[in-house]
């Protein structure tokens, strides 16, 4: 009788398995301690920072372990990047993603119940997709590895709403163990996590955040000396591959422009490139891999989220970094061989205006709070909501409707179900006579009774799910499961679309004005927790100390001895000049004062008109067009605490 490996066993197939596949002779800090965690049945946590080696902790186990394992990560680059990579050598691995079209998907799904998968790489978003929850039902899920997963958090600096729910599905779905991975997890956060993810304390292994190879440098200059400040930066260095970061995208546009101007290898990378543009960019920058590389990108915080290019020179800040967060991520992109590498933050105040705007602007209204909570709960204790119409009627942004929703369920009040799609159609491949004939007996009953239900346009076929399910009297998943059989075996091309999310009501509130004031307070408080972390990344420029000590510290590793190379111990405090403000003049306050009077339906409060007045959209003002008013935008270099106690005045 064979009894369980030991210890030394699985050490024996961890770094065999390492040098076969992986090709390397040893693991980095922590990885060793993660993999065998996971191996022993438990599920971990791994705090390394950027760079650290997160992802070979589930990489390797996904080889030793049965069945496939389940990478969720909200970074599409970061899975074309690693199933290349596994690819290469020899491990099958693919992903589900919007960029893949229905055939793509279809065979990714056959391969995974086909048990030829290792890896399955998904977007937290997947799971409201009620077609891949029930495909997912039979397969053994061995590791269900979240990446990002600071994100689960409501007080991190990236809270995603999807995220909260992920526990539930790995129960859901009985993954037999976890794996959550971040490199930006505070203590509160990492607490968070662990209490989420049921993972105990011993099971988290943090490696800690200083990397002694990175040099952090931050240098105060007035916004018209930054493009000289940025030239010279980049001139005193040998050429090399480097990030600029931006906070705009057409910031992005104009510095990578001037740039190549003054004879830089750059290119700008953003959100509004076509995806084919932006991932031609991404190989550009990741191909001309030896070390006299000189690729230059100039991006949003959208790129190099997931990139593996070990030889990054330099990660420069064009603007402020949105947090102490996001910038410890970014700044871990450089020197991921162990070389030297500078990180040097351009430190401008007058960023600080832009970067209030997008916190001010995901802050709704109380009206439209007061509005949405009273919608909610007079729909009964089932429904089904559109949450882009919901976020249209309530003037509220998607995202943040999703987090008020999440709120919600948090506190009692709904139920959250599988959402589902209210539009499905379908094209035949062949006719009804030839697909009947491949199915005999009960079978093929139900499917000739479904086609009778589907409505016929001129080349698509229609079908009310909730009609058919009650016609036919049978459930409505077992419509999805046939359709997408049909669709499988190409026997006909499905187009789903509406997405609707279900809901349950489990508490009436006591009080709807309570309850929307208490929202009210809670997104108010996420506003000022948003607007601090802007305040400690100019405490870090100005601290008369070691900042890579502080930044280590704000993660929480206590370093007792300075680092001899950041900003603070090579020269004295530096000194925050103000900011420059754009004047309100009163010619812009009486005509917003006429304004005010023709649009009362749309501008209802003093919030809402200092969001338009500093170019913050919203559903409603989308709608409306008043985003073409000339007055919209205007004044977008006031700082938006200004703007409101002007109009208050007024």
């Amino acid at each position: 009788m064979t009894g369980k490996p030991n210890q030394t066993d699985k050490s024996s197939d961890i770094q065999s398995t390492l040098q076969q596949h992986f090709g390397f002779s040893e693991l980095l800090p922590g990885q060793q301690a993660v993999i065998q965690h996971l191996l022993d049945g438990h599920s971990a946590a791994a705090i390394f920072p950027t760079g650290g080696g997160k992802s070979l902790c589930y990489q390797l186990p996904a080889l030793l372990l049965p069945g496939v394992t389940l990478v969720v990560s909200p970074l599409i680059a970061l899975m074309k990047d690693q199933i290349d990579a596994l690819r290469k050598r020899g491990i099958k691995a693919q992903r589900l993603d919007s960029s893949l079209d229905a055939g793509e998907c279809r065979e990714v799904m056959r391969q995974l119940r086909d048990g030829e998968l290792r890896l399955l790489y998904v977007a937290p978003e997947r799971f409201n997709n009620e077609r891949f929850r029930q495909s997912m039902r039979p397969v053994r899920i061995s590791l269900f590895a979240v990446d990002e997963a600071h994100c689960i958090s409501e007080w991190g600096h990236n809270f995603r709403p999807d995220y909260l729910k992920l526990a539930g599905f790995a129960r859901e779905f009985n993954a037999e163990r976890i794996l959550a991975l971040t490199a930006t997890a505070t203590p509160a956060v990492l607490d968070d996590v662990c209490r989420v993810f049921a993972i105990a304390p011993e099971h988290a292994i943090n490696t800690g955040f200083y990397r002694p190879n990175l040099k952090i440098d931050t240098t105060v200059v007035d916004a018209p000396e930054r493009d000289k400040a940025l030239l010279s930066a980049l001139r005193e260095n040998p050429p090399a591959a480097a990030i600029v970061y931006v906070t705009l995208q057409k910031t992005a546009e104009t510095v990578a422009r001037m740039l190549a101007d003054n004879g830089f290898p750059a290119r700008a990378y953003h959100a509004g490139l076509k995806p084919e543009v932006r991932s031609q960019i991404q190989e550009w920058f990741m191909s001309a891999g030896n070390s006299s590389d000189s690729a230059i990108v100039v991006a949003t915080i959208a790129f190099g989220m997931g990139v593996d290019k070990s030889d990054i020179r330099a990660v420069y800040h064009y603007n402020l970094p949105k947090s102490l967060e996001n910038y410890s991520q970014e700044i871990g992109r450089a020197g991921r061989d162990g070389q030297p590498s500078i990180c040097r933050m351009l430190v401008c105040p007058d960023d600080l205006t832009v970067l209030e705007n997008f916190i001010y602007g995901d802050t709704p209204d109380k009206t439209a709070l007061r509005s949405l909570i009273e919608a909610l709960f007079s729909l009964g204790e089932a429904f089904d909501v559109s949450l882009h119409a919901l976020a249209s009627t309530h003037d509220i942004r998607p995202l943040v409707l999703r987090t008020l929703l999440t709120y919600l369920e948090l506190d009692g009040y709904l139920k959250g179900g599988t959402p589902f799609y209210a539009d499905y159609q379908f094209k035949p491949l062949a006719s009804s006579q030839a697909i009947l004939s491949r199915i005999e007996g009960e079978r093929r009953a139900f499917l000739a009774g479904l086609f009778r239900q589907a409505r016929k346009a001129r080349t698509w076929f229609s079908i009310d799910l909730e009609l058919a399910a009650t016609t036919l009297n049978t459930p409505r998943e077992r419509i999805v499961r046939a359709l997408d059989w049909l669709g499988e075996q190409q026997l006909l091309e499905i187009k789903v679309a509406g997405i609707r999310h279900r809901y349950q009501r489990l508490n009436q509130p006591d009080s709807l004005e309570t309850l929307a004031e208490d929202l009210y307070q809670r997104v108010l408080a996420r506003e000022q927790a948003e607007i601090h972390r802007l305040q400690q990344v100019l405490d870090l420029v100005t601290l008369d100390d070691c900042q890579t000590n502080a930044l280590a510290a704000h993660f929480g590793e206590q370093r007792t001895q300075t680092c001899g190379h950041c900003s603070g111990c090579l020269r004295e405090k530096s000194e925050l000049p103000l900011r420059h403000t754009q004047a309100i003049s009163e010619d812009i306050l009486r005509a917003v004062y006429t304004l005010k009077q023709e649009r009362a339906d749309i501008l209802t409060s003093s919030r809402l008109v200092a969001r338009f007045l500093c170019g913050i959209s919203s559903p409603r003002i989308s709608r409306n067009k008043l985003s073409a008013h000339t007055l919209f935008g205007s004044l977008e270099n006031v700082p938006f605490a200004d703007v409101m106690a002007q109009i208050e005045q007024n």
